[in-house]
């Protein structure tokens, strides 16, 4: 199957000032999960992931740790690089630094067209600023006088002179665009959210830093004396990723008109960064916006509160991964599985290496991986295989309706009530007791308890790839797992 048409899709930069955490593991596993399915429907796909590296917080870090913050970030960004071959991340995934030379170009030529557009200026300003969210902050935003994401840090009260976005000039411009394009933010809930802000009236927000005071940023152009404000430089990673202006894959995947599909996966904090204050720097500067947000929940811990590298409760992706090593061949797919299963695609979910075990326990081990060798010790003890047609098939030529819908709990509990079909199809029919008095009634359902797993296996590839990679691969060539794909705990 061929499909010419390009799908772009990208995660949120993570920001280098600490260890990766789950959240970001759940984002790009996700983002990755409909980069794989596209590509099976035959989709020309750039999927793109990579650090942002600039800022007070990486400023911070760096002189505590007594290296330069080029340095901090070099070592950080390679934590993050690692995580993508842990998690088994599509292999063709583009990383762009913020510190790229190609990332710096980008963002002094989206400064230059907003300022020759009239919409940068600079001006004297008072605000109360979160560190931990790099963000201004309203009265309305805080709690006790305090960010509600990041309560042990104090505000600051900042007053300087800045350059300033004109945000405040595009509110009807995003109104109008919401209205037209009804998909955009995904979920409906995080679009009503959106639009809620909108209507309460925008305020210009600050697009630099003195320089003296924050050192570590892209130098503001003709102004040497200010460096750009993360959220600007950072935002800008979605096309300069493509190497725009004039790179080629810029055209190809952001320029196409309708026939293009531009994806942004973020979590619910940057919900106005992403759906709001990005595209009215696109529209300043006469670019396309996106095609639609995704919008994550956060995970929380066992007790309710958001996972945050500030509060310093995260769960570690690489322990999870570690835990299970010695257990199963696949310990990416366990760790994959559980974000992708047991966290709402688009609401708060909770989780503890506690919950982790016991659904690995009831879902892979006692489940699909069961199955598995249940199917095929029946199949290669009966003599049964699938014919060449039934087991050639490559990609299930199959629209899932929970994925495009970027629904994917639904997506991999669906998948999964088919293997569950498959384990109640061989409860009531008892193959393996009617093989004495009937074979090839016996024989037959064999057949079919194989014929759906094979399909089982082939919707389970963008969710657990290496798991459907052993599942078909015992299927076409007729045999059992070499040990169980999951074994049980100790």
């Amino acid at each position: 199957m061929t499909n010419s048409k390009p799908f772009y899709i990208t995660t949120t930069l993570p920001y280098v000032n600490s260890d990766p955490h789950i959240g970001f593991a759940m984002e790009i596993i996700r983002a990755d999960v409909i980069a794989r399915y596209k590509k099976s429907l035959g989709y020309d796909v750039f999927f793109n992931t990579g650090t942002d590296e600039h800022g007070a917080k990486i400023y911070e870090n760096a002189v505590k740790a007594g290296i330069t913050p080029q340095e901090f970030v070099d070592k950080s960004a390679k934590n993050f690089k690692d995580l993508i071959s842990l998690l088994n991340i599509s292999n063709d995934v583009h990383f762009i630094r913020t510190t790229d030379e190609k990332h710096i170009k980008a963002c002094e030529e989206i400064w230059n067209r907003c300022i020759t557009k009239g919409d940068i200026e600079k001006k004297q300003y008072k605000i109360k600023y979160c560190v931990g969210c790099e963000l201004e902050k309203t009265d309305s935003e805080l709690i006790n006088g305090r960010c509600e994401l990041h309560p042990d840090r104090e505000i600051e009260i900042r007053e300087e002179e800045n350059y300033f976005f004109k945000f405040s000039k595009y509110g009807n411009q995003l109104k109008d665009f919401y209205k037209n394009n009804p998909q955009f933010v995904i979920p409906d809930f995080r679009f009503n959210e959106i639009k809620s802000f909108i209507d309460r009236g925008l305020e210009d927000f600050s697009v630099s830093r003195l320089k003296e005071k924050m050192p570590w940023g892209i130098p503001v152009p003709n102004d040497e004396a200010h460096v750009m404000y993360v959220w600007f430089d950072a935002l800008t990673n979605y096309i300069s990723t493509l190497d725009w202006p004039e790179g080629g894959n810029y055209k190809k995947y952001w320029e196409q008109g309708d026939k293009r599909e531009v994806v942004q996966y973020c979590g619910k904090d940057n919900l106005r960064q992403q759906s709001a204050m990005w595209q009215a720097m696109l529209m300043s500067a006469g670019l396309p916006t996106s095609t639609n947000i995704i919008i994550d929940g956060f995970i929380t811990g066992a007790d309710g509160v958001k996972m945050s590298k500030s509060l310093g409760n995260v769960i570690n992706p690489f322990e999870v991964i570690e835990m299970f090593k010695g257990v199963t061949d696949y310990p990416e797919d366990v760790l994959r599985f559980v974000l992708l299963h047991d966290i709402s695609s688009f609401e708060d979910g909770g989780m503890s290496l506690e919950s982790i075990k016991q659904s690995y326990q009831a879902n892979l081990a006692n489940g699909i991986g069961n199955l598995t060798n249940r199917v095929m010790k029946m199949a290669t003890s009966y003599g049964v295989e699938l014919s060449s047609d039934d087991k050639n098939i490559t990609v299930y030529d199959d629209k899932n309706n929970s994925l495009e819908k970027f629904d994917l709990t639904k997506g991999v509990i669906e998948v999964m009530s088919g293997a569950s079909w498959i384990d109640e199809y061989i409860q009531k029919n008892e193959p393996f007791k009617k093989i004495k008095i009937n074979e090839e009634a016996a024989k037959k359902d064999v057949y079919v308890a194989l014929f759906h797993l094979f399909g089982v296996a082939l919707k389970l590839e963008p969710f657990l790839p290496k798991t459907s990679a052993k599942i078909l691969e015992c299927i076409r060539e007729n045999k059992m797992p070499e040990k169980p794909l999951f074994n049980r705990l100790p």
